[in-house]
Parts: structure tokens; C-alpha cells; sequence
């Protein structure tokens, strides 16, 4: 399979920063970012938990998301049951070198989900198989299914019960809209059970 990246043509400051501007259009994402506080707070109010998947830039994502249910964001409260499925190396590497990589994920959601639980599945390009195959475990077995996608949304936004589909372009300008709203979630679920 051929990796090969296209950058961006060369460009100043003031591009880049030109690039990020309008991201945030509350009309966009207003409405998505609610029902997925919604559909967090729920589960959190009933004792379930969120189990958050994602590769590279989106794996650190899903990890410091989690942190900051399980941690804390700005409000003193109890810990909320919440972590990230790239952080366990190895099961990761286990289950890579057992059932191949596209499994990491779908294997861990199978062991760990149960009804009422919500599994949030991050890609920026909305295809990476092993978060495809987590959210379809997670459907399976009765789990909410929530997608952080981007560039159409691809497979991820289909499966999804809420799919928050951020711009199209390269993953970095997707994953600023998706930790800049996932810190906004953070914040909305917090204030709800504090």
C-alpha cells in the first residue's frame, strides 16, 4: 500500500492560520456536540463507561479525552469510567500479532462493552479498518456508537449512532476540531454532573 503523503504547498503564518479559521461554525457542530454530551452524561449516570479507539495523533487524542473523564477537566468530581484502547501495549501488541492489527480494537470492545456503554471510534480520513471493525463490535453488542471523523465521514459516520464529521482536508486540521470540540464535550458532561 502506498503511504505516500502530499503535502501541502509551501506557506506563511498567516496561511496556516487562515486555514483554521471558520472551523468552528456553531450552526455546523452545535447540535452533534450536544447530543454527544447527551449520550455521554446518560451513560455515565447509569454506571456505565466510554472506551475511546484511534490511531497515531488520533490514539493521543482518544487517550487525553478519556483522561479527562476518568481524571478531571475543570470541576472537582468523582472519576468517571473512561479510557483509551491504545494504551494497553500489550494487548495491542498481542492481539496484533494474534488476529492482526485490524482486530486491536474490535477485540478489546468485545471483551470490554456491554449495553448502555458508549465506544467512540476517532479517524480523521473515517476508514481506518480497526476502528470500523471496533464500532461494529460495539453495535453488536448493544454499545452507542459515536464517530470523530473527518472528510466526508466515510465508513465511520454510516456505523455511527452520531457521527461528528469535522472538515475535510489533512488530519491535522481535522484532529484541532476534534480535540477543540472534545475539550467543549468535556466541559457540557462536567457541568451536567457536578
Amino acid at each position: 500500500m502506498d503511504r505516500t503523503v502530499t503535502a501541502p504547498p509551501k506557506r506563511t503564518f498567516r496561511d496556516m492560520l487562515s486555514d483554521r479559521r471558520g472551523l468552528l461554525d456553531p450552526d455546523r457542530y452545535e447540535g452533534v456536540v450536544t447530543e454527544i454530551a447527551t449520550r455521554l452524561i446518560t451513560a455515565f449516570r447509569g454506571g456505565r463507561k466510554v472506551l475511546w479507539m484511534g490511531n497515531g495523533g488520533s490514539a493521543a487524542d482518544a487517550q487525553h479525552l478519556a483522561a479527562e473523564f476518568s481524571g478531571r477537566f475543570l470541576r472537582e468530581r468523582r472519576g468517571l469510567p473512561s479510557e483509551a484502547l491504545s494504551v494497553n501495549s500489550s494487548a495491542v501488541t498481542a492481539i496484533a500479532n494474534d488476529y492482526g492489527y485490524e482486530r486491536v480494537f474490535a477485540r478489546q470492545v468485545e471483551a470490554f462493552a456491554q449495553p448502555g456503554d458508549v465506544v467512540v471510534g476517532i479517524t480523521t480520513s473515517g476508514t481506518s479498518r480497526n476502528v470500523v471493525l471496533g464500532l461494529e463490535t460495539a453495535k453488536r453488542l448493544g454499545a452507542t456508537t459515536i464517530a470523530f471523523t473527518g472528510n466526508g465521514g466515510g465508513r465511520v459516520a454510516e456505523l455511527a449512532d452520531i457521527a461528528l464529521i469535522g472538515p475535510n482536508g489533512y488530519s491535522a486540521i481535522v484532529q484541532e476540531v476534534h480535540i477543540t470540540l472534545g475539550h467543549i464535550i468535556c466541559d457540557l458532561v462536567e457541568q451536567e454532573l457536578t
